[in-house]
């Protein structure tokens, strides 16, 4: 009866106790790529601290992924567009070559609906921002986007405006990469920084 008592106790007081808090990592160590693939041809580099994608000669699409796997997460990115700036974030994905299969939130100049999801190699666009919400981009300054992940639910938002929010089964039973990419075409270039992720 004592046992008994004693393990109801130490139940009753494991019950009480605060949950852990995820924990927040850096994707982005500031000093290279460890803990990164490149796929493709295009440019991918750390310069002053920065992450830097810029179109090569080639002009094609490339990616940069974490070698790490996510379900799911929220993450924060700081990003800036040079010139064009017609990439992406993509999550739960996974590469081979330059063809990646997964779900992308838009970056893009304005009016290229920047915080929409995409599924390349899929369904393509699966829902678009509101035209009202392209003021939230800020072209040619750091802008932030984040992406919350939950089972089938994903929401973006940029510079703290809720872009999109979509439920989706396929994207619910998928696991993946996080992976940058650069669009083809040409005379892009985008810096990144701050790429912090917690896995809820």
């Amino acid at each position: 009866m004592k046992n008994l008592l004693f393990l109801a106790i130490i139940l009753v007081s494991a019950c009480q106790l605060p949950a852990q808090k995820a924990k927040t990592q850096s994707l982005f160590n500031g000093k290279n790529l460890n803990g990164w693939t490149i796929f493709g041809t295009e440019k991918w580099y750390v310069e002053d601290g920065l992450l830097v994608c810029e179109s090569g000669p080639d002009k094609g699409y490339g990616y940069l992924g974490t070698n790490e796997t996510f379900k799911d997460f929220e993450l924060n990115i700081d990003f800036k567009q040079e010139a064009n700036g017609n990439s992406g974030i993509f999550f739960r994905s996974s590469v081979e070559g330059t063809k990646i299969t997964g779900w992308q939130c838009e970056v893009a100049p304005p009016g290229s609906n920047s915080g929409g999801i995409y599924e390349s190699y899929g369904r393509g666009w699966l829902i678009k921002p509101a035209p009202e919400k392209d003021k939230a981009l800020k072209m040619g300054e750091w802008n932030t986007m984040k992406i919350t992940a939950i089972d089938d639910k994903v929401t973006s938002y940029l510079n703290g405006i809720e872009m999109v929010t979509i439920t989706d089964e396929k994207i619910g039973d998928a696991t993946g990469s996080i992976a940058l990419q650069i669009h083809d075409g040409g005379g892009i270039k985008v810096y990144w920084k701050n790429l912090m992720i917690k896995k809820l």
